[in-house]
């Protein structure tokens, strides 16, 4: 289950990476704070299943 946890945040990573580089302006604060929602939704669901 961690093993999960770590590839799945690690997608998240490369994804607000990626978006960083190619996206200028407000589009890219908007995937940010998407993905940082994802993030953080993830962690929560981990931390309930335990």
């Amino acid at each position: 289950m961690q093993t999960r946890l770590y590839c799945a945040m690690g997608a998240f990573a490369v994804l607000a990476t990626l978006a960083w580089f190619t996206l200028d302006g407000v589009f890219r604060a908007g995937v940010c704070v998407f993905l940082a929602g994802m993030a953080a939704k993830t962690l929560i669901a981990y931390k309930a299943r335990w």
